[in-house]
Order: C-alpha cells, then sequence, then structure tokens
C-alpha cells in the first residue's frame, strides 16, 4: 500500500525549515528529510526532529477546560464559547470596548494573526490588541522602516548569505537557536569569506567566527557608532553611493565622529586593535552583510542600535547592492508575517498603518464596516499586559505564555491573576493558561493547514498531515464561533484558504502586498516572497474580463504571468517616498539600569538549541528535557570564586524585580563583569522574573538584553 507523504514545515523557529510527514505504523507521524526546500536543505535541528511528538494526545490539551470553583475542569465546547462570549460581553457592557483585551502570538498562523485582529477591532471593537512579537524584532522593524520605508526580515534570501565577503553578526547565535542556519556561515568561510561576531559570550557561533568582540552587554549602540567613526576616519565611505542614493549623512557622520575608538573601548570593552579589524575585514571586500538579532534589538535603545548598525551599511555601500546589505534574523515562525497583517497594535493587514485614513478605508472596505467605526492605536505589548486588572478587565489570549515570557514576569503573573475574565487558546495547559477561567484546546502546525511568512519574507504554505484529537478545534473555529454569539454571522470563515484570500484583498496595495500569492503557487512554487502584487490594479469586473479572456489558448501568455514575486529588495530603490536610504543620526547612550554598588554584575538572556521559547512545548519533550533538563547560571570562573560558588551550586539571581535560583555553570566563554541565564522555564529559575521592563520609545520593546544584578550563593 502507498504511503502518503505531507511535505510542511517545522512549526518553531521563522527558518521555517521544510520537512515532510510520513503516518507512523503505530500512529502519529515521523519527520523525514525534505531536500528540495532550500532554507534548510533537509537539515532539521533536534526540535524539528521531535515536533511531532506533541502530537499525542498525552503531551497536550484535548477538551475545554472551565474554572469551577478555583479549578480548571473539563467542559463541552458549546458551555465554554459561551462562557467566552458571556465574559467578553460583560465586560464590554460594564466597562466598554477598550476594558477587552487581546494578545497574540508569532507563531500564529498569517490566517489567524489576520482573523484575530479583525475580530479584535470589528467584533469587539477594542483598540487593546498585540502580540508577543513585540519582544521579538520590533526594534530592527521600527530601524527598517525608517531608513528603508519597509520592514522585511531579509531583504535578500538566505542563499544569498554565502556568497557575500564579510559577514557581522550582531547579537546572534544561530548555533542553537537555528542550527540549520549555520551552514551558510560554514560555506561563506568555505568561499573565501570571512565572518565576525558580536556577542559578550564566546557562544558556539562564536567559536566559528574570524574575529569575536566581546562587548558589554548593552554597548552594541556605542560599538557600530566607533565603527562607522573609523570608516570615516580612513576614507573608506562610499561617497558616490551616499550622494546618489541616501540622505541624511552629514548629520549622522557627525554624530559618529563623536565616538572615537578610545572612548568607544572604555563603554565597550572590545579593544581598539580589534575595532579596527573590524573595519578593514568589512571594508575590503566588494560584498559585506550586517545581520542583527536579538542581543542588540531587546534593549531600550534598540531602535537607534540597529539604526546604527544600517548606517554603518549605508555608509559603505552595502544595502541595495547584490550579496550586500543589512537584514534582521526573525526569532518566531512567523514573527514576519504576524505583524504584518493586524495583529499588531499600530497596524491593519499589509502592513499598514492604522492612523493611514486611506488604509483605514481600504481595509474597512474589504470588512464591510465603516472606515469610522476602526478603532486607533492601542497599548504594546507590555504595556497592554501592565495595564491588565486595571483599564483592561478581560483579555483573549492566543499562542502566548508572558507568565514566562514578559519581562517583570512575576508583575506580570499577578496582573493576569487580577483580570476579571481570562480567556486562553493553546496547545497545551502552559504557565498562563493555568491561570484562565476558561481553557481552548485548538489545533496545532501539522493538524491544520495555513501560511506563515520566513525571516526571509518568503510565504510558506504548512498543510495539514494528520487529523486533530475529538476533542480540538482549530483557532479560525473558536473567532467564527464567538464572532456568531456577538451577531457577526460572517465574515470569520473556518476554512483557512476563504481567510487568505480575503487577507489577499485586504493587503493588495500595501507595503507587505500578498495579492498575487494563491496556496496553488504557494504549493507549486516552495514559497512566494513578498511583495507580490496582483498584476493589475483594474476594477474588479475588468480583472475578471481579463481573466477570463486568458483562458483561452491563443491569448498572449504574459499578460496571464502572475508577478514573481520579490526575493531582492531595494537593488533599484528603497521603499521610501523618494527611493532614497535614510541615515539616522544616533548617538550612544547607556542602558536604563546600570550597575551599582548594590547591583554590581549586568544579567543577559538568551535560549539553548534543545528549547524553545518559554518553553510550553519544548518541555513537554522527552528528547529536548534530556538535552536541556533546566536553567542553570553562567558565570566566570572570577566572579565564582568571589563567590566562593562551584560548579552545579545553587545561585541566587536578584534584581530590582525579583530572585530567581539556579545551579551554576562556571565558564570561561562569558565576560567577568556578566551572567547569562536561559529564559524558557517558570518558577524559581525564571530569567524574567528578573528582566528590565524599561521600553524603547520608538519600538515599544523591553530591555530584556541588560539589567542589573547581584549573586548570592544558597546554601543547603
Amino acid at each position: 500500500m502507498e504511503t502518503s507523504v505531507t511535505p510542511t514545515h517545522c512549526p518553531y523557529c521563522a527558518l521555517q525549515c521544510g520537512m515532510n510527514l510520513t503516518p507512523a505504523a503505530g500512529g502519529g507521524v515521523t519527520v523525514t528529510e525534505r531536500v528540495d526546500f532550500p532554507v534548510n536543505r533537509g537539515a532539521l535541528c533536534s526540535k524539528g526532529r521531535t515536533a511531532p511528538a506533541l502530537l499525542s494526545p498525552a503531551l497536550r490539551l484535548t477538551e475545554p477546560l472551565v474554572r469551577r470553583d478555583g479549578i480548571l475542569v473539563p467542559a463541552s465546547w458549546e458551555e465554554a464559547l459561551d462562557r467566552v462570549a458571556e465574559g467578553l460581553t460583560r465586560t464590554r457592557t460594564e466597562h466598554g470596548p477598550d476594558a477587552c483585551g487581546v494578545f497574540g502570538g508569532g507563531g500564529l498562523t498569517n490566517e489567524k494573526a489576520y482573523a484575530l485582529g479583525k475580530f479584535a477591532r470589528i467584533v469587539l471593537g477594542t483598540s487593546q490588541i498585540d502580540y508577543n512579537g513585540r519582544f521579538c524584532m520590533s526594534s530592527a522593524a521600527a530601524a527598517g522602516n525608517k531608513a528603508f520605508g519597509i520592514d522585511r526580515g531579509l531583504p535578500f534570501p538566505m542563499e544569498d548569505i554565502p556568497k557575500t565577503g564579510c559577514v557581522i553578526l550582531v547579537g546572534s547565535n544561530l548555533a542553537e537557536t537555528m542550527p540549520p542556519a549555520l551552514r551558510y556561515l560554514t560555506e561563506l568561510k568555505e568561499n573565501g569569506g570571512t565572518l565576525i561576531v558580536i556577542d559578550p559570550r564566546r557562544t558556539r557561533t562564536a567559536e566559528q567566527a574570524d574575529l569575536h568582540l566581546a562587548p558589554r552587554p548593552g554597548t552594541d549602540l556605542a560599538l557600530a557608532l566607533g565603527l562607522l567613526h573609523l570608516v570615516v576616519s580612513q576614507g573608506r565611505t562610499d561617497e558616490a553611493y551616499i550622494e546618489e542614493r541616501t540622505s541624511g549623512w552629514e548629520e549622522t557622520r557627525a554624530a559618529a565622529m563623536a565616538h572615537w575608538p578610545e572612548y568607544v573601548e572604555r563603554i565597550t570593552g572590545v579593544p581598539v586593535p580589534q575595532l579596527r579589524e573590524a573595519v578593514r575585514m568589512f571594508c575590503e571586500p566588494a560584498n559585506a552583510m550586517v545581520l542583527t538579532a536579538r542581543g542588540p534589538e531587546q534593549q531600550s535603545k534598540g531602535t537607534d542600535t540597529v539604526s546604527a548598525w544600517i548606517n554603518l551599511c549605508l555608509a559603505t555601500g552595502r544595502s541595495g547592492r547584490p550579496y550586500s546589505g543589512y537584514g534582521c534574523l526573525t526569532g518566531q515562525g512567523n514573527g514576519q508575517g504576524g505583524r504584518e497583517h493586524g495583529q499588531k497594535a499600530d497596524q491593519l493587514p499589509g502592513y499598514r498603518k492604522l492612523t493611514d485614513p486611506e488604509a483605514r478605508r481600504h481595509v474597512a472596505g474589504v470588512w464591510g464596516v465603516d472606515p469610522d467605526s476602526l478603532p486607533g492605536p492601542g497599548l504594546s505589548a507590555y504595556e497592554l499586559l501592565d495595564a491588565l486588572g486595571s483599564d483592561i478587565r478581560s483579555l483573549l489570549l492566543m499562542g502566548s505564555n508572558p507568565v514566562v515570557s514578559a519581562p517583570r514576569a512575576a508583575h506580570i503573573q499577578q496582573r493576569l491573576e487580577s483580570l476579571d475574565f481570562l480567556v486562553v487558546a493553546d496547545v497545551v495547559l502552559s504557565e498562563t493558561a493555568a491561570l484562565a477561567d476558561v481553557v481552548l484546546p485548538v489545533t496545532q502546525w501539522a493538524e491544520e493547514t495555513g501560511t506563515t511568512t520566513n525571516l526571509e519574507g518568503r510565504v510558506l504554505l504548512r498543510r495539514q498531515a494528520v487529523a486533530p484529537p475529538d476533542g480540538v478545534r482549530s483557532d479560525l473555529y473558536v473567532l467564527h464561533q464567538l464572532a456568531a454569539r456577538a451577531g457577526v454571522e460572517k465574515g470569520f470563515p473556518v476554512d483557512p484558504e476563504e481567510v487568505f484570500e480575503e487577507l489577499r484583498r485586504a493587503s493588495a496595495g500595501g507595503i507587505a502586498d500578498y495579492s498575487g500569492i494563491t496556496y496553488r503557487r504557494l504549493a507549486e512554487e516552495n514559497g512566494v516572497f513578498w511583495p507580490c502584487p496582483a498584476q493589475d490594479d483594474q476594477p474588479d469586473e475588468q480583472r475578471h474580463e481579463q481573466q477570463h479572456d486568458q483562458r483561452h489558448e491563443h491569448d498572449d501568455q504574459s499578460q496571464a504571468a502572475p508577478h514573481p514575486g520579490s526575493p531582492r529588495l531595494f537593488l533599484d530603490r528603497f521603499g521610501t517616498e523618494d527611493g532614497r536610504a535614510r541615515f539616522a543620526p544616533v548617538t550612544y547612550r547607556p542602558i536604563a539600569e546600570e550597575p551599582d554598588a548594590e547591583y554590581p554584575v549586568l544579567l543577559t538572556t538568551g535560549r539553548v538549541v534543545a528549547q524553545y521559547q518559554s518553553g510550553a512545548q519544548t518541555r513537554r519533550v522527552d528528547e529536548l528535557n534530556a538535552a536541556a533538563p533546566g536553567p542553570f547560571v553562567e558565570l566566570h570562573p572570577r566572579l565564582a570564586a568571589r563567590l566562593g560558588a562551584g560548579e552545579g551550586d545553587a545561585i541566587a539571581v536578584v534584581s530590582r524585580r525579583g530572585r530567581a535560583v539556579a545551579p551554576a555553570r562556571i565558564t570561561t566563554s562569558i565576560r567577568p563583569d556578566t551572567v547569562f541565564m536561559p529564559f524558557h522555564w517558570p518558577g524559581e529559575g525564571r530569567a524574567n522574573t528578573l528582566t528590565n521592563p524599561a521600553l524603547d520609545p520608538t519600538s515599544r520593546m523591553p530591555e530584556f538584553k541588560a539589567c542589573a544584578v547581584r549573586l548570592e550563593t544558597v546554601r543547603p
């Protein structure tokens, strides 16, 4: 008997690696290589290989839960949905629409993100919607929009990386966060290119570097400005490019020249000779790239920091040229698409601004509502969570676990507990779901069809491979049922392709234009890069006539050819009104909370290879837990000696926001003034108990990457 194989994509990071799912003899599915997908070419990390484990009913939610007498107990879908509808309606009636909050996730498909934003704005009528992607790459998005007029993680495909001459990788440990991507850096070096890694820790990725710069956490802005100072003083700017393709250079050059190398060394701890070597390595090849990740972005000055790295690319004539430029390594699986289509506080589908009257008119027309009925921008993610229990009295949460992932997490947990009503739709009973009044068990990656957009801006089709358990429904079903209970009978279909067809129309003409993309194209072409507009903007009647005419064999085939998509942006012009890239004249400023006598050490946070984000799913997989069983505190031997701590000893890390305890992991791979904790675990070892919610003024990104702490040994 022929065995069916379903080509699909991994549920985890923004690589969205291709994989094949094959039915297993004893039930469930197994993962096999899918070498035809160009991003990973068959390679998978441990998380991707073990992803089918979460399909087991034993590891996930299989029936709705409602809270009775303080305890979550099983209930029917009818009862659970009725309770949700009643809770949200009561809040709107008693406190107004903005008392209802909605919080989404960067792992939701494009269809779910689109439907969630639409539900918030036309069913609940609330402005209070945001998502955990705000914690991912919002600073890079803000800087990219300022500089280029378009925010797409990578403006070129991953396959271009090995073809450049030098890569500066800033604040990324992709050997652990995106292991299949490491091959691109290996191929870069095999092709004669060089790699510079900037990270306070000597990570597995930094071990691959030709040059590793280890700045003090939170000083990446000074480092980028120091490099630009050297580029200018050494005469390595591309004046013709600057004149032809940019604006704002004079102010930016003046700002950079205030950051002389010795000054930057004092701030960052990076020796001047290393700064000079980095400039030489970056400027000598004809092509070069700067790639940033969460390190420089998760700071209270993250937008300025990314802008400084973009300035370096622009000053040397890199951006908008083949095999060159700036890019951001998006983190979450659909972190890119998740913010393009409406679950972000200030955006409408197609990456349209919620404050733009024309954007409101267009989207309202697709939705069949009055543009004036659409609420304005709401609070950003942390501010929304901080307002729970006061201004926001009820919360609908999908695909996020802020009890573990939010900064100042103990405070956010208290805010969640203070709500009048909390409903969580998730695959597993996460730490946040455990606080809910109603928990709705929803489908996951292999149990549903939908699209995601990877870090390259490549829109992909995830295909359903297995049926969900009997008691599980899709998020689209949840929104359809809740809308119907609110009296909105149409506009919230359950079929994901039907949702995507509406998304295409809503995005048409926007920055992230998906109107030329179809499920059929995604299946046939291994994904399509946005923007991909429909080939004409004629009225519907004329377009339908033309499409009918193009069915005839004698028609000109060139008219029928769809837009090919846009794998490489900015080669002719940037996305600004005049087509020029914008320099940003930024200057250094310190982190929001510098060490002092009471809290003398810096804490930085990040991930490990075997766990993902808040760990709500990966912590349920035996193989992954065996590889990474729990939290730890990474510290330098000199710091350990001052504490009198040995390997494995319990260490308390204390900040102004709380206390976390985890075993010591002593290593020379970290700076002596810095400790590192992974953020995947709840409870006593929860790293985000400590982190600082100081927000970037533009992106509203919290400062996860640097805060002041003190260390204490915990004696038995």
